[in-house]
């Protein structure tokens, strides 16, 4: 069985038709999901306070739902928080999750497009704004 070796020369996967999708799946996904990337002012309250606010990356999908990482790239966006998704659940509603350093996906509850500022999701306890 050949090896297969990714950019930094280690053994990426086992060649075979699945490594051949999974190749293809890669190089297909890789320059739409980075040009839907770009850096952006975000704001993140939580409880009242300002948990973020500053430069971080934004990283669209198709449906509209969004992903707010570092702006650096690796590290985290704040307290133990590595990233915040922002998930589309129906027209105008989503759900936000921030995915913690010990790996956890936790629930930070549902959230409406605000009507006076479009760049901006809120809920209950948490207000999330990306321009």
């Amino acid at each position: 069985m050949r090896k297969v070796l990714n950019s930094f020369g280690q053994r990426a996967v086992p060649a075979g038709a699945g490594a051949l999708l999974v190749a293809a799946a890669i190089v297909l996904a890789g320059p739409q999901a980075a040009a839907r990337s770009k850096i952006a002012s975000c704001r993140i309250v939580s409880g009242g306070k300002v948990a973020f606010s500053g430069r971080c990356r934004f990283t669209a999908e198709r449906d509209g739902s969004f992903f707010l990482e570092p702006a650096r790239g690796r590290g985290r966006l704040f307290g133990a928080i590595l990233s915040v998704s922002v998930t589309i659940v129906g027209r105008g509603v989503a759900e936000v999750r921030g995915l913690t350093s010990a790996g956890v996906s936790s629930h930070w509850g549902r959230v409406v497009r605000s009507k006076r500022d479009r760049a901006c999701w809120v809920g209950t306890d948490i207000r999330v704004c990306a321009r």
